[in-house]
């Protein structure tokens, strides 16, 4: 067989005028084996803060929580909240954890509008895989920057994510946007 595309005269199905954007490298993240309810036991947000900052994606280190990047955003500077404590419902963090991870996520949203603007935000936690929890074991809360005009065919046609920024450049901006002042180096970084 030739590297030559195949015409799309070849394919099954009605033609309906689209053209296909195929991601296989993504069914690494759909099909993949999730952690499991144990601490460390495969759980990125337990290994994250382990990591050197640019690493581990991390834009902001806490006392109980931190601030990371999400390794698949749905835009330019969605990251998580996260406390170090591996639980999984919000109702298990101490009285502690609960003020940090609310001060991250207003400190969050400051770095963003500071370095990006954006209209607004889609702000939230799913809790339990029937809730749509990627990683239900480890409580990581969502901040996603929103433009006006940000959602186009892609997601929805093509299951594709155009994303006009590396995920290092995004951390980079917020970093250097953290209220306050960059994030206290952390060890490694």
């Amino acid at each position: 067989m030739t590297d030559a595309m195949q015409p799309d005269t070849e394919f099954a199905g009605a033609k309906d005028g689209f053209e296909r954007l195929w991601t296989p490298h993504r069914m690494a993240y759909v099909t993949g084996e999730r952690p499991s309810e144990d601490a460390g036991d495969g759980c990125p947000f337990c290994a994250a803060p382990d990591k050197d900052d640019q690493t581990g994606l991390i834009v902001h280190r806490g006392s109980t929580c931190y601030v990371v990047m999400n390794l698949f955003p749905y835009n330019p500077g969605h990251v998580l909240v996260c406390p170090y404590r591996h639980v999984s419902l919000y109702v298990e963090l101490t009285d502690e954890e609960t003020s940090e991870f609310t001060r991250l996520t207003k400190e969050a949203i400051a770095a963003i509008d500071a370095a990006s603007g954006p209209h607004g935000y889609n702000i939230g936690m799913n809790q339990g895989a029937v809730a749509g929890a990627g990683v239900q074991a480890h409580l990581h809360q969502h901040i996603v920057p929103r433009w006006g005009g940000d959602s186009n065919f892609l997601p929805v046609i093509g299951q594709t994510k155009a994303l006009p920024m590396l995920l290092e450049d995004v951390r980079s901006r917020l970093v250097a946007a953290w209220p306050g002042g960059a994030a206290a180096p952390a060890a490694g970084s």
